[in-house]
């Protein structure tokens, strides 16, 4: 992977969400599942945007251009969506939601690329640092590979570095097994379904938001029994698919994201049982043709 992911890449299939006003970062901490009343401008977020079951509706990262001024990155497929359901909320709060999409640009990068466009490849996920006018976010590697999300004014200019295939990009995504929330999926999962309280996604000790009191019961009592893992199957997947054993009348796993590889097939993040994994039930006789491995990251039980 090392040798193929480099270069950098447009990311038209996602949008921007734009809070601003004196009340952005409380607003938005009272909505979502992370911290952004201490977020800084050396910082972004990962976060999802829950309905009152605690069930995912949008999957957005965060980050300030200014002490008022906050966008949020998500799959433009459920933009408007989300952005008429938050806009429910604002009621007397000081700040202004809108679609910023045309406003910005925004690429992916990954591999060598990240320094000819002087960005430090080795800072922690969701670290912002500033390159010009572009707002860089550091995110999970994929197979090792360092990569950004590079979010720039549209008059701005983008990252150096050859052009890198958008399907690489998209596979990467998904080898980096953090789950981004499309329209197939809307209202499918709670977040430890998807291991965000694993990759920061989920903040524990804050205050309220919609779904929080399920998703903070569903942690401290154990009860969830599903998690996130890799797939591969050597025919492609579809986001929202179910898989089924051999010889099961009941779905195992439900594919969260899927992207084709470019060894063949595709690779997939797909949200199953936990005990199906732990108890080796993964054979790929037993799961129709599809081989799992864990996650590149641990799963975190002390948060």
């Amino acid at each position: 992977m090392q040798q193929q992911l480099n270069g950098t890449t447009p990311l038209t299939h996602l949008g921007v969400i734009r809070a601003q006003g004196d009340d952005a970062a409380r607003f938005l901490h009272g909505q979502l599942t992370n911290d952004f009343l201490q977020l800084d401008i050396s910082q972004a977020r990962l976060a999802g945007f829950c309905n009152p079951q605690g069930r995912l509706l949008a999957s957005l990262v965060g980050f300030k251009r200014g002490p008022t001024d906050i966008l949020l990155v998500c799959s433009q497929d459920i933009l408007p969506a989300t952005l008429k359901r938050l806009s429910m909320f604002v009621m007397r709060a000081k700040l202004k939601l809108s679609d910023a999409s045309a406003e910005f640009a925004l690429f992916g990068v990954a591999g060598p690329a990240l320094a000819s466009s002087g960005i430090d490849h080795a800072c922690p996920p969701f670290t912002k640092s500033d390159v010009g006018c572009a707002s860089v976010i550091h995110l999970y590697l994929a197979g090792g590979v360092a990569r950004v999300l590079w979010v720039t004014p549209k008059d701005g200019s983008g990252p150096a570095g050859e052009v890198l295939d958008a399907g690489l990009w998209a596979w990467s995504e998904v080898r980096s097994g953090i789950t981004t929330i499309t329209a197939p999926i809307v209202d499918t999962f709670v977040p430890q379904m998807i291991n965000y309280e694993s990759v920061g996604g989920v903040n524990f000790r804050k205050g309220c938001y919609p779904g929080q009191e399920v998703i903070a019961r569903s942690q401290f009592r154990g009860s969830i029994k599903r998690k996130a893992y890799l797939a591969h199957k050597e025919q492609m997947l579809q986001v929202g698919d179910m898989i089924f054993g051999m010889d099961d009348a009941q779905p195992h796993a439900t594919v969260a994201q899927v992207a084709a590889s470019p060894l063949g097939g595709c690779d997939a993040i797909v949200s199953m049982p936990i005990a199906d994994f732990e108890q080796s039930k993964i054979l790929a006789a037993a799961y129709g043709g599809v081989t799992l491995t864990h996650p590149p990251y641990p799963f975190l039980t002390d948060i």
